[in-house]
């Protein structure tokens, strides 16, 4: 007979924020002042809906605007305040606030080749291992808040795709393309104590989201700019 009970469950959502307006294409990473736009809004409200029935007890936030606009209907929805944590937020670029993507020749540019050159690490940004030991750390603390419950954190693309990876025991390494993590989608870890049993993934908004967004859709020069996630 199992000693399991449902106070030894807790489930977290980590979401990714919805759309940012962004009609320059810039690769705006932990730059202030980039907002949800219309149709993101409309992404966090699906979300907020999808999740009304859940028994979410804790909800927290990068700091950055795009992912507490994207928290607080969810937060609303369910009577609780609006927590941030500064370990969820966008992980750094080099490249912030330029243009960087698919046809737009930044990868032939001599400047930027020095940022190149290990995607191990990778070479033009935070570090993996380092976006790991904060994502888990934010991941852990949000159980303790909703112990026996759940919570949902809202972050970004990269840092999400890199502690999922982690706990399932991929590399760390990866082609940005074939990341599973859509606009508004809910990765979710399921903790029994402090031990993570299971990872789920779902995309509760998937018929907002642009074509060209979705999970390893074959990128189209000019609408798959790397614009921070």
């Amino acid at each position: 007979m199992s000693d399991v009970t449902d106070k030894d469950i807790t489930v977290v959502h980590l979401m990714r924020h919805g759309e940012v307006a962004n009609p320059d294409g810039i690769l705006y990473g932990r730059l202030p002042g980039y907002h949800l736009s219309d149709l993101g809004r409309r992404m966090a409200d699906r979300v907020a809906e999808h999740l009304s029935g859940r028994d979410v007890t804790h909800v927290v936030a990068s700091p950055l605007e795009r992912a507490q606009e994207t928290a607080e209907p969810i937060a609303k929805a369910h009577g609780l305040g609006l927590a941030t944590d500064e370990r969820l937020i966008e992980a750094d670029n080099i490249f912030q606030g330029k243009t960087f993507g698919v046809g737009d020749g930044a990868l032939r540019k001599p400047g930027n080749w020095k940022h190149l050159v290990n995607p191990f690490r990778p070479s033009w940004g935070e570090p993996y291992v380092d976006q790991v030991v904060r994502m888990m750390s934010a991941l852990s603390a949000a159980k303790d808040k909703a112990r026996g419950h759940e919570a949902v954190v809202v972050s970004h693309q990269l840092p999400i795709w890199i502690v999922r990876s982690y706990v399932e025991r991929r590399r760390l390494w990866h082609d940005p393309r074939r990341r599973q993590c859509t606009l508004a989608s809910l990765t979710t870890f399921t903790y029994q104590g402090d031990r993570i049993v299971s990872v789920g993934y779902t995309e509760p908004a998937r018929d907002l989201v642009p074509a060209h967004l979705l999970a390893g859709a074959k990128p189209v020069k000019g609408q798959d700019k790397a614009f921070g996630a």
